[in-house]
Formats: C-alpha cells, sequence, structure tokens
C-alpha cells in the first residue's frame, strides 16, 4: 500500500505480529505477486499499540461489527494509501507506484516507530494516525449466508468448494447425432455412412437413454450422451435424416462431448475466499447449484447533514437557505462503494433534536456520517453533543481541506461514527480518505485505500505547509502517457469544480510546491479497486 507523499523516503512498514502472508494477502499480493510494491512514508507504521486499541472496541462493540481476529486488522495495515497494483490492472500510460523486483524476498515484519512530517504542528494529528483510529474502531461485520444475487460485489468469506462436477454428466456440445466413432471411420461427402436413428435425447428430457453400435440418436446441445456413443456428429456433417441419417464426415472420439467434471470437479475450490464476486462469478456459482453463499453484508450508513440553513432539493428557499447537497453526495458515494445508505437529510441547529434524530436511527445503523457542525463554534451543535457523551473525539488533522476530524462510538449500541466537516470539497476529501476505507474493511474489502498510480503534473501547484493536500483534478491518458492537471483554484472548494474533476493529486506534508512535468501521486477517483 501507499501512504507516503511524493518526495518522501520509500521503506515499507508492517504491523508487530502479522505473518507476512496474512498482511499481503490483505494488502494486495506480497512482492513476489506483484508488479508494484507499496511505498509508504517512514512515518507511516502503525502503532504497536492498536492490537489492544481494536481488542477494546471488539469488546464493547456489538456482535455485527465485531473483529473476528487480530489478522484482519493487522493484515491490512491502515496506515498506507494503497495496496500494491499489478501493472496487469493498470491502463497504459499509467505507472503504479513504485514497482518491485519480481524476485525479492517479501520483507519480515518488524516493530517500526511511525514517524511524522516535521512540518506538521504538535498535537495535529497524521491522516494515518486518524485513519487508524477508525479502522480499529469499525471492524468486519459478521459473516452470513446471503441470497447469491444480493451478494453482488462483496467478498466470499470462506473459499468455495464445488459439491457437484460440472458438467454432472458427459454432455452434448451441439446439436447433432450421437454415435460410436468406429461406425463413420469411412465416411465421406461422397459416401456417407448411413445409420438408422433410435431415438431423440433432449436436454431436461430426464429419461436415461443407449444405443448399440451402429446405431445413431438425435441430440441437442446440453443434453447427455446416451450410453454406448463416444461422439457427437454436427448437424452440417450429417443429411439430417429423421429415421436414417447419412453421416458426411468422418468423426472422432470425443468429438463435441464435455466429460463429466471437466471443467469443475466436486470437492474442488472454485473461488478462494476474498474473492469478490461479480456477474460471472455469481453464474458460477448458480451453475453449481448453489442459491446462498457466505459474506459479510453490506454496512447499513445513516447520513446527516447539519444545519438550519439546509432545506430539501425542490423545496422553497428562504433567502438565508440553501439546499442541502452533501447528503445526496454522501448516500451516492455510499451506495457507489456497495454499502446500504440511509439518508436523513438536514438536521438543525439543536442539541436536543440532533440527539434524538441520531439515537432512533441507530436501529438501522452500523455507521453513522455527519457532515457540518464540527468546528468549535456555539452553533457547532454535533461537536457539543458528541463531545459530551465522552465516547467521541474531535482532532485536528494535518490534511487539507478538512482539517477537523471526528470519530467515536455513540451510545449503548457503540455506533461508530465519522463526522465530516460541512464544506462539501472537505466532506468528499473526508469520504474518500476515511470513511471507503472503513467500509471496506467493514465489509471484508482489501485494499481498504484507493491505490495511487502516477501521472505527469500538467499544472504548477501550491500546497499548505503541514498539511496533505488532495487537490482535484483532471487526470487523462493520452498517447505520451497518464497526466493529471489541476483544477484552477483548488481554494476555493465548490461543489461545481469538483464535480469536474475525477482524480486528486496528492501533495505531501512537507511540499509546498510541485511544479509543470513533476511525476505525482494521484488518486483516480470512481475506478474499482
Amino acid at each position: 500500500m501507499v501512504s507516503g507523499e511524493h518526495g518522501t523516503s520509500s521503506e515499507q512498514d508492517h504491523l508487530p505480529g502479522v505473518d507476512p502472508e496474512t498482511r499481503d494477502a490483505a494488502e494486495g499480493g506480497s512482492g513476489e505477486e506483484s508488479a508494484a510494491a507499496p511505498e509508504t512514508d517512514a512515518g507511516d507504521a502503525v502503532t504497536a499499540g492498536a492490537d489492544d486499541a481494536q481488542s477494546a472496541t471488539a469488546e464493547a462493540g456489538d456482535d455485527r461489527s465485531k473483529p473476528e481476529s487480530e489478522s484482519e486488522f493487522g493484515g491490512a495495515t491502515p496506515d498506507h494509501e494503497s495496496s500494491s497494483a499489478s501493472t496487469d490492472d493498470q491502463p497504459a500510460g499509467e505507472k503504479p507506484v513504485d514497482a518491485k523486483p519480481a524476485n525479492e524476498e517479501p520483507a519480515k515484519p518488524r516493530r517500526k516507530t511511525r514517524q511524522r512530517a516535521g512540518s506538521i504542528p504538535d498535537g495535529v494529528l497524521t491522516v494515518e494516525d486518524h485513519l487508524e483510529k477508525i479502522l480499529v474502531g469499525t471492524g468486519p461485520l459478521e459473516a452470513y449466508d446471503q441470497p447469491l444475487v444480493e451478494s453482488l460485489g462483496l467478498p466470499l468469506h470462506g473459499d468455495f468448494v464445488s459439491p457437484i462436477d460440472l458438467p454432472r454428466f458427459d454432455q452434448s456440445t451441439v446439436d447433432g447425432y450421437a454415435i460410436r466413432a468406429a461406425d463413420a471411420v469411412d465416411a465421406t461427402r461422397d459416401i456417407p455412412v448411413v445409420l438408422p436413428v433410435a431415438g431423440d435425447v433432449r436436454a431436461g428430457g430426464a429419461r436415461p437413454f443407449a444405443i448399440s453400435a451402429g446405431t445413431a440418436a438425435r441430440i441437442t446441445a446440453g443434453a447427455p450422451v446416451p450410453r454406448g456413443a463416444d461422439c457427437i456428429v454436427p448437424l452440417h456433417h450429417t443429411d439430417r435424416g429423421s429415421s436414417r441419417v447419412g453421416v458426411r464426415v468422418a468423426p472422432r472420439p470425443g468429438q463435441g462431448v464435455r466429460r463429466t467434471g471437466s471443467e469443475v470437479s466436486a470437492g474442488s475450490t472454485v473461488l478462494p475466499a476474498g474473492s469478490v464476486l461479480g456477474a460471472r462469478e455469481i453464474g458460477l456459482l448458480a451453475s453449481l447449484g448453489s442459491s446462498r453463499v457466505q459474506a459479510r453484508p453490506r454496512p447499513r450508513v445513516v447520513i446527516f447533514s447539519m444545519g438550519s440553513e439546509l432545506r430539501e432539493p425542490g423545496a422553497h428557499l428562504a433567502h438565508d437557505s440553501t439546499y442541502d447537497g452533501n447528503s445526496y453526495m454522501l448516500a451516492a458515494a455510499v451506495r457507489s462503494a456497495g454499502a446500504i445508505a440511509y439518508r436523513v437529510g438536514a438536521v438543525g441547529d439543536d442539541p436536543k433534536a440532533f440527539r434524538r434524530v441520531l439515537s432512533d436511527q441507530l436501529v438501522r445503523a452500523d455507521l453513522v456520517i455527519t457532515t457540518g457542525g464540527i468546528s468549535d463554534g456555539a452553533r457547532d451543535v454535533v461537536r457539543q453533543t458528541l463531545r459530551a457523551l465522552g465516547t467521541v473525539e474531535f482532532n485536528d488533522v494535518a490534511i487539507y481541506p478538512g482539517r477537523t476530524q471526528g470519530f467515536g462510538r455513540v451510545f449503548d449500541e457503540r455506533t461508530p461514527i465519522i463526522t465530516l466537516p460541512g464544506n462539501p470539497v472537505s466532506a468528499y476529501v473526508g469520504l474518500e480518505v476515511f470513511v471507503l476505507p472503513a467500509l471496506r474493511r467493514m465489509m471484508g474489502r482489501t485494499p481498504f485505500r484507493r491505490p495511487m498510480v502516477h501521472a505527469v503534473l500538467a499544472a504548477d501547484v501550491s500546497s499548505p505547509s503541514g498539511r496533505r493536500q488532495y487537490v482535484p483534478g483532471i487526470f487523462e491518458v493520452t498517447h505520451r502517457g497518464a497526466k493529471v492537471t489541476p483544477l484552477p483554484d483548488p481554494d476555493a472548494l465548490e461543489l461545481s469544480e469538483l464535480a469536474r474533476a475525477n482524480a486528486f493529486i496528492v501533495v505531501g506534508e512537507d511540499e509546498t510546491a510541485l511544479n509543470l512535468g513533476d511525476t505525482v501521486r494521484t488518486l483516480v477517483l470512481d475506478r474499482p479497486y
């Protein structure tokens, strides 16, 4: 995975006590299997106390979100910006972050103290610090049997072992005639071999059938090959006769036949644990008789926007009100990530009302996301209300935009809550950097964080010192390679500009400028990973 920024040192960090195979599996493969090894900041090592915090969180949480093992957290260290990515998955012109020699041995796990960029002020969390808190506090949801189609986009919880052979019987691959190849060895177009037709064999006919030497049976594709036959002569190699058929081309034994178990044998592993179920995988499992699979459920995510000035789209606007775009944006992103979004909408600046609505919504929430109301002002209801609970922390994080971030668990349900800033661009950056990794962890998806790619910068970028900036840009692959163009005014933090972007340019905490032509780390948005 990648977590450092352009210009920082490249060094692999590991969670203490996690075996390399588990770690590599969660991060997307070992160095031997991946063409792009992770590049990390020296400051990105996970602290040794993460396992203790994970244990405490699991004991306090409900069963639905309890982590199943230490390795599930440790195996996907939350301190990296992305997983290693195979060059096979990169569009032409893109460079995955820092390739690693294919024959290099996986590094041994070791304890390492996380370092910080020198420009980050004391008391300010790094991006990795805050993400670690979130990933420790949002364990994988408990897996259970789910309807096959409903599992689309979810990873298998365990290996899928085929209960049957596929095909279950010797099967015809074409419409034609089932015969013994030896009976038509002398067949030619000029002198066809004529055989009596003993009957019809149709797919789904359910009646076993057999032929004797010197006879044929008309057969449809998908039907079981009758006993006594060892090949299928396709229709275009015959005269298509009904009671007698002339075979015009000598067949080969086994021609037109799929043998029992030739595709999948009973007892074999068809899909390994962690395989994400797409349309093709679901079709395969259904063809093997599975109507349900073991998978972690989609997280149920409740989404609030905070502010008395907010109105639902289509409602009448007063002179000082505005439409709520944030909750729609976040709900759409959550759904796109494969989770279930419950959009509560806008809640006014009333602490009692917020607390009541929050409490009411927890019955259907595995995770709560709020946007707005987390600064330190008198009307910042989310911060006031949640801080009073004593279970939610608000911190300054070395990220731009969106310095203030919050995370914790609320009420007796101990439901995790992530609080994001109210500015729509800041909220979306927080969603990308903090929320999506949490959702993927809850679903058992890896890597947690979106992989980065290298691209050539098409214009100069300036950045504040001491904060990791995510600059909206337009990423494209041209005949000259991958390039990314920053939007004209990233400091404007306007949703209309964000809607034009398809990428974030990542500028490190110790960097204040990137120049035209530099190779920069880029998060390509909306790309499956």
